[in-house]
């Protein structure tokens, strides 16, 4: 339970650090460009301590479940003094805005991408790409009972075909028998059909290293039958004795490339996941009423914690780090929707602004002006409606039967 507990306060101060680097975000890059930051808060409603450096009050207040960066002017209806007026932030070029509003997604970008090439250099990363990689290496393979699937533990006399011939896990194989395997399931497939002594070229450390494997003969089910028929037949096929490997390891320049594409990996991942984001609702609510939960439903960031704490109690730190990784993802892509009060809305907000006020140079008028939030109260007061009853609901499931690692 101690662990457990570690665990879960791990996570929320990595969240509370995630939020105090997007407000980070927002600041530095407001200060830079001349803006008036009045306040960098992390946390919400009383406040604990502040200190005033420069023109900027810092400070914390004692709800840690977000924080703010209050700039000077970030609309045309925003109050500012006559001393702010000339470094209110609506004053400034659209691109600057921009770039101030993007920010604190970008923070989270960056940081999920640190995460992860942490994660590369000292655990690997998964292996989403079915890569070849050895994970494990054992007998070649004991009885298989035709009508469950299982197979019986390694006995003293099963023959290790893979470690007889050297193979260690870590070791990516490149080819067999000459024919190149590109990924892990072209590897079963060639392992299957061969008989007696082939030819292993594994990749180690860099090097290319060829190895001689004899291939046992052994039964297994056909690749296409079905658990529980009792027509089953078993073939004969070839096996070596090794495992698909789940993580992937990495050197230190290697895990660039590596985190590169597992990083855009993530961000197909949760563009899908939000895509999905309203047919999952209905799970939410089957979670607070008891019934089992859907491991794809939605979670807050109190089903993350309670996730995050579960892999921690169990040593299962490279689910823990990439929830983490994933979290910093997931709220950077949602924030640039376009919708108010996001930063994404404000982001289309300002992009409707330039344009606008480039067609009407190109139609002879002058510059229109910035847009008149008042017209938007309503669309931004249905979705903070909308978004609070999600983020209710969310929160509701994750506290009354949150999704637990088994």
């Amino acid at each position: 339970m101690l662990v457990w507990l570690l665990g879960l306060v791990l996570f929320a101060l990595g969240i509370c650090v995630s939020v105090a680097l997007h407000e980070a975000g927002h600041m530095l890059t407001a200060k830079a460009f001349g803006m008036k930051v009045r306040r960098y808060f992390i946390g919400f409603g009383p406040k604990i301590f502040s200190f005033r450096r420069g023109e900027t009050e810092y400070g914390l207040k004692a709800i840690p479940a977000g924080g703010f960066c209050d700039i000077a002017g970030m609309t045309a209806l925003d109050e500012v003094t006559p001393e702010e007026a000339p470094r209110a932030m609506w004053r400034y070029p659209a691109w600057k805005r921009i770039v101030v509003l993007s920010a604190g997604s970008i923070t989270h970008f960056i940081l999920g991408f640190i995460i992860l090439y942490l994660m590369a250099v000292s655990m690997g990363l998964p292996n989403y790409e079915n890569r070849a990689v050895v994970g494990s290496t054992s007998c070649a393979a004991p009885t298989m009972d035709p009508k469950t699937f299982k197979q019986a533990d390694c006995g003293p006399n099963d023959p290790s075909p893979a470690i007889a011939a050297g193979i260690r896990e870590g070791d990516e194989i490149v080819s067999v028998n000459g024919k190149p395997t590109a990924n892990w399931s072209e590897v079963l497939t060639t392992v299957r059909d061969l008989r007696g002594d082939s030819t292993f070229v594994v990749l180690r450390d860099g090097q290319e290293l060829t190895m001689k494997v004899a291939v046992a003969t052994v039964q297994r089910v056909p690749v296409d039958a079905q658990p529980g028929k009792d027509d089953t037949k078993l073939t004969e096929v070839g096996a070596v004795g090794i495992g698909k490997a789940g993580m992937v390891d990495f050197t230190a320049l290697s895990a660039v490339g590596g985190t590169v594409s597992f990083t855009g990996e993530m961000f197909v991942k949760t563009w899908e996941g939000l895509m999905r984001f309203p047919e999952k609702i209905p799970a939410v609510v089957r979670a607070i009423g008891g019934a089992e939960n859907d491991p794809e439903r939605p979670v807050s960031v109190v089903g993350a914690s309670v996730i995050g704490a579960d892999a921690a109690e169990q040593g299962i730190w490279e689910i823990f780090v990439l929830m983490l990784a994933a979290l910093n993802f997931f709220v950077g892509v949602f924030n640039l929707l376009p919708l108010l009060p996001l930063d994404g809305g404000h982001i289309a907000i300002t992009l409707y602004e330039r344009v606008r006020d480039v067609i009407r140079k190109l139609r002879g008028l002058a510059p229109a002006g910035p847009v008149d939030y008042t017209k938007l109260t309503g669309v931004t007061m249905v979705l903070v409606i909308v978004g609070g009853a999600i983020v209710l609901l969310t929160v509701t499931a994750d506290i009354v039967n949150p999704i637990r690692l088994q």
